[in-house]
């Protein structure tokens, strides 16, 4: 896909051209964009450079040739069921007749994180994702397999997050993850990734950032969800892909697993209609909403754990601001002779609660947002 630009350099910076009859190497993709990114001087573009990109020709994926203008539905699926049933992976392509940047939207990639999926659903079925120019990729489940089973790991056992880049001849896990790398992820511009806490974990609504990222904290500032929080790269994770390819991604947390939280997928919609709107991507007709909550920046947090066994009883909010001394739980026992609270040793923003109903010592229970009073 040939792009065009003010300057063509910011697009080469970042996305070389992908074949469309081989997969392409990962590793060739890393290399070649190391060095136009050292060239240029920058690891990823600008909001401003994003909102400059247009791509013309058509969009090349998965075999399939798509012109301007046209939406399409095409498959990622790799492997089939015991059955020999198959499992489709469905992508949503829409693309507007007005060349501009492709922006692509991931939910699902942890099976059980059915709040993200739920995120992505809206996005399409209020036609967020019809973009007034450019081309936006939705895959709501990238994990079909554990979406079937409400699990979090694909059926071979492994986290599809934690096998990134993958192998084209690795687990199941690792192939999925090839596939995207090599055949849909060098065709974005820019990436929106949707999870909720793992197991019991209630996440606060957050995106991440890595450290001493100006550009893609720009595009934060922009989602403006409740809180940014300032986190490194895990090893072998789509965030870490991303970031070798050069292309910007924001990854939002919003929830925990196997639960379907209104209020929070709301939030995230919201942030994904004010980025396409940034990004000049929004079609006439749907409103920009305007935030009624300031983003916090987290760089510094604390877990804290149960200094005891027994049954969990929270006592604070998710978003709550909490001072030193305040009670966060109480842990009872089962027998009904003994209840004792927990106290807050740090002040900051509560930015994970654990939902489970029993506890062991030392269990991680909540995760505060070390920071001063609001208005400090």
């Amino acid at each position: 896909m040939a792009p065009t630009v003010a300057s063509v350099s910011l697009v080469g910076a970042h996305r070389p051209p992908v074949p469309t009859t081989v997969r392409v190497n990962f590793h060739r993709i890393v290399m070649e964009n190391t060095r136009l990114r050292t060239s240029f001087g920058a690891a990823f573009p600008t909001t401003m450079e994003l909102t400059q990109i247009t791509h013309e020709d058509d969009l090349n994926i998965l075999g399939e040739s798509i012109p301007m203008g046209a939406s399409r539905r095409l498959d990622l699926g790799i492997a089939r069921l015991f059955t020999h049933s198959p499992v489709e992976v469905p992508i949503i392509i829409e693309r507007s007749t007005v060349p501009g940047p492709t922006v692509l939207i991931t939910a699902g990639i942890h099976g059980d994180e059915v709040n993200g999926v739920e995120v992505v659903r809206q996005v399409i079925s209020h036609g967020i994702n019809k973009p007034a120019k450019g081309t936006v990729i939705c895959i709501p489940v990238v994990n079909v397999f554990g979406f079937i089973s409400k699990s979090r790991f694909f059926p071979d056992g492994r986290d599809l997050n934690r096998v990134f880049p993958g192998t084209k001849k690795g687990s199941l896990a690792s192939r999925v993850a090839h596939r995207f790398t090599t055949e849909v992820l060098p065709l974005a511009d820019l990436c929106l990734d949707f999870h909720t806490g793992g197991a019991d974990r209630y996440n606060a609504a957050q995106v991440r950032i890595a450290p001493d990222d100006a550009a893609v904290k720009a595009l934060a500032d922009v989602f403006h969800a409740p809180f940014t929080l300032v986190s490194p790269y895990i090893a072998r994770s789509y965030r870490e892909t991303c970031g070798k390819l050069g292309i910007p991604l924001l990854l939002n947390e919003s929830g925990m697993s196997m639960h379907l939280d209104k209020e929070m997928a709301r939030r995230a919609v919201d942030g994904v209609i004010r980025l396409l709107n940034h990004l000049g991507m929004l079609a006439p007709g749907i409103r920009v909403p305007v935030p009624r909550h300031t983003n916090v920046l987290i760089d510094h947090h604390k877990w804290v754990r149960a200094d005891r066994s027994g049954f969990l009883h929270v006592k604070v909010e998710m978003h709550q601001y909490v001072a030193v001394g305040d009670v966060l739980c109480t842990i009872s026992d089962p027998y009904g002779s003994k209840s004792e609270p927990m106290m807050a040793q740090h002040a900051g923003y509560v930015i994970n609660i654990s939902r489970a109903p029993m506890v062991y010592q030392g269990d991680a229970i909540f995760n505060l947002a070390v920071q001063a009073p609001p208005g400090n």
